[in-house]
């Protein structure tokens, strides 16, 4: 029941949170099956592109979510991104070449490049700014539960039935992110009408300047994210671990207890205490992976780096949109995203050009990943000079 006192209880925030979980399950539950599926088509060669191709057009695509995001609205920007999961889903039983395949996942990432955007973007509009960090933290906790619940649908879906009766389970669920959607009111109060020329940007309009600092330290923060999508599995299996996905499950499920708790202390003693709190907590959970002897203590690291990343998101989210201007707060948004997946994409491409199939490489990897996050952490420490708008 919303009251005075918890303004961010309310039916718009709650249905907002489900339709996130619904979308993020939506994609995710894909995520596991389609490497044996793109095998199967004879493109094994082409793994390394299922992510790949779909984090592009993410980024691409975030500049246009951005700048519609501020002037089209929000809901129909996040509608918009559960509707290409909702094609998509229709489109995979049907192109069953690996051409076909690679084109699609190219067009699954305009998904992410443009909810998530509107998505934050409305959060901001609905809670108080006293309140974004745990808000922030909420609707981060009910997104992460879709990211990792979905998996274990998708295969589960596979296994009773067939891959096709996953696509188009994806798609359901996906649709019914939309219809929660329609029951949403608009909260941008200026909006225009639609019209094509807002497809074309100008240099100003592709990032937005007031929010660098949080943009720099996202892509500083997130090269480890790259780094471990790209390596974590070898370095697993050298150890022992049976479960490659153990590793994410105790990640995943260490970030989900952090988060409510930290965006709400990122409210009270500010999103740069916190950020600088977790930056450390990262750099360690690198030296951590790095120096992992076996299992056990590869899951300790796992669980550090879990925590970590659990405080830095909603702290770092709702640091963007205190730094933002209301008028351009989807741009904020998109421009923090942005900087998010050249992280992750560097991130791989580093451990990539480091690892070269050598597992002895492993740990120097993630050394030097450790050493970009502290960066970020000096950065903040000794650089950063906060404004009068920064918590």
């Amino acid at each position: 029941m919303p009251t005075p006192k918890h303004p961010i209880y309310n039916l718009q925030f709650a249905l907002l949170c489900l339709s996130s979980f619904l979308f993020s399950a939506s994609f995710n539950m894909l995520i596991p099956e389609l490497p044996a599926y793109l095998s199967s088509m004879g493109g094994a060669e082409y793994k390394g592109y299922i992510i790949g191709l779909f984090t592009i057009t993410a980024g691409i695509a975030r500049p246009f979510s951005g700048k519609l995001t501020d002037k089209i609205g929000r809901v129909p920007v996040m509608a918009v991104g559960s509707l290409v999961c909702v094609i998509c889903g229709f489109l995979y039983p049907l192109l069953t070449t690996v051409a076909g395949f690679l084109w699609l996942r190219l067009f699954h990432g305009f998904s992410t490049g443009f909810k998530p955007t509107a998505t934050a973007a409305y959060v901001a509009d609905i809670i108080p700014a006293n309140r974004w960090g745990e808000a922030m933290g909420i609707h981060g906790l009910c997104f992460s539960t879709g990211l990792a619940i979905g998996p274990a649908i998708g295969s589960e879906l596979t296994e009773q039935f067939s891959i096709n009766a996953m696509f188009y389970c994806s798609s359901f669920i996906a649709l019914l992110s939309i219809i929660i959607l329609m029951n949403m009111k608009e909260t941008l109060k200026k909006k225009e009408p639609f019209n094509f020329s807002m497809f074309k940007l100008n240099r100003s309009e592709l990032i937005e300047l007031r929010v660098l600092p949080g943009a720099l330290i996202t892509f500083l923060s997130y090269l480890s994210y790259g780094a471990i999508l790209t390596v974590i599995s070898d370095w697993g299996s050298h150890l022992g671990v049976a479960n490659k996905g153990l590793f994410f499950m105790v990640f995943t499920v260490s970030s989900l207890l952090i988060r409510f708790l930290s965006g709400k202390l990122s409210d009270r003693i500010g999103r740069v205490k916190i950020i600088k709190s977790s930056l450390f907590l990262l750099v360690i959970a690198m030296v951590l992976i790095a120096r992992a002897n076996s299992p056990l203590a590869l899951m300790l690291a796992s669980a550090v780096y879990g925590i970590a990343t659990g405080m830095l998101s909603p702290a770092i989210t709702a640091w963007i949109v205190d730094l933002s201007h209301p008028d351009f707060r989807g741009k904020a948004i998109a421009t923090m995203y942005i900087a998010l997946e050249a992280g992750i994409g560097l991130g791989a491409f580093v451990a990539g050009a480091l690892f070269v199939s050598d597992v002895a490489m492993i740990p120097l990897t993630f050394y030097v990943i450790g050493s970009f996050t502290m960066l970020a952490l000096i950065y903040l420490q000794f650089i950063y000079r906060p404004s009068s708008k920064s918590i």
